[in-house]
């Protein structure tokens, strides 16, 4: 019976891990590339022009847009389905087990945000990068985890991966509200008419996928032009897909998550590191971390993500709000605590949309956000590493 409960969480951190370890060798490709002779076809590529559509319709971006804009979409659409899964009938399902973890979640993104902003008081222009540091990339902070093996007990893995599906929905909150631009009411209009219709859809419990991604598609293409992010379009998607709990045979939405799953792991997102990860580091040195973009990020990642995760939880749990996660050390849930503090790409992708008009910041935020995910990659690695498990 315990291996058959446990069986789809084995799954899943044995899929974390490989997609993990595939991020960290795209990161580092794209660094080699980015800090060699071919440099320039690594940038000049994603800055090409690609035009996807039939004769004059259709849409023309750069590749590196393709990638952030309509790639991330279907990420955020895979996102918004675990989320949506976990709430109906996983581990947030039952609020005395959800509790720990959203205070954690919430601790977790509110002081890395204040450490960001006290670094970088009083310059409105690189005070937009705020809420870079607050993000969790959770395929490299679990595939940590799975290599530690029997040293984290499962019970520590579930609360990290709940810590880090609350994490992300509170990154599509922030993007949704506060990275958007110029509204356009007429493609507002026609997104809440998309929606609508999937809504429709939806309540009459169509079972197969394609009239979702139909509307979808022009969903996508609605959110685009409309001001708001056009990974948004995802989100408001998987909201949509059908999943009842009663009809326990089948789940269109345990279905499209389990379909889509290996080209997000092992596809969009490495695709998405080794596009955004790349960054000269001629002339890098120690005092380049010192600038407040950089500085803001590493200390919201290393210091900010760490401390807010532990006190929120500890406080918590001592107050009896929540409980403590079975089997698990003081030791161990802080180096978990640590290992929040990997951004990696969702930090990279909040960091796009922070300063898409101020792209000279870019690189300082690659920097603080590879030095803060590296330093809280070892640190937690080697406390959870070194210290007993109880």
């Amino acid at each position: 019976m315990i291996n058959y409960i446990s069986k789809p969480f084995r799954w899943f951190f044995k899929l974390e891990a490989a997609s993990g370890l595939i991020l960290l060798i795209s990161a580092i490709l794209a660094l080699i590339i980015s800090n060699s002779n071919y440099s320039i076809y690594y940038f000049g590529y994603l800055e090409k022009y690609l035009f996807i559509g039939f004769n004059e319709i259709g849409l023309k971006l750069s590749i590196l847009h393709w990638i952030n804009d309509a790639l991330m979409a279907i990420f955020f659409f895979f996102v918004t389905l675990e989320i949506k899964r976990e709430f109906l009938q996983g581990e947030l399902s039952n609020i005395k087990q959800a509790l720990l973890p959203m205070i954690a979640a919430v601790g977790g993104m509110v002081v890395p945000a204040l450490i960001y902003v006290v670094v970088n008081l009083g310059d409105t222009e690189t005070m937009n990068g705020w809420a870079i540091p607050s993000a969790t990339d959770i395929a490299f902070s679990l595939g940590v985890l799975s290599l530690l093996g029997k040293r984290v007990p499962l019970s520590l893995k579930v609360f990290l991966t709940a810590l880090a599906i609350i994490d992300d929905l509170g990154a599509i909150l922030i993007i949704a509200i506060f990275y958007s631009g110029d509204l356009n009411i007429k493609y507002l209009l026609l997104m809440l008419a998309a929606f609508i219709i999937l809504l429709i859809t939806n309540k009459f419990n169509i079972k197969k996928f394609l009239p979702y991604l139909i509307v979808g598609i022009f969903l996508w293409d609605f959110t685009h032009n409309s001001g708001i992010h056009a990974t948004i379009a995802g989100v408001l998607l998987a909201i949509t897909i059908p999943h009842r709990k009663k009809e326990k045979d089948f789940s269109l939405l345990i279905k499209v998550e389990h379909a889509i799953s290996p080209y997000v792991a092992f596809g969009i997102m490495p695709l998405f590191a080794f596009a955004n990860a790349g960054v000269s580091l001629e002339g890098l040195s120690f005092s380049s971390l010192l600038d407040k973009v950089p500085l803001g990020i590493v200390l919201g990642l290393f210091v900010g993500k760490q401390l807010g995760v532990f006190v929120f939880s500890y406080i918590s749990i001592k107050l009896k709000i929540a409980q403590m996660p079975s089997n698990t050390s003081w030791y161990n849930f802080y180096g978990v605590g640590i290992l929040t503090g990997i951004g990696f790409t969702m930090s990279l992708f909040v960091g796009n949309l922070a300063f898409v008009e101020n792209m000279q910041y870019m690189d300082g935020v690659k920097i603080g956000v590879l030095t803060g995910s590296l330093l809280s990659t070892l640190a937690g690695y080697f406390l959870i590493l070194l210290t007993p498990n109880r």
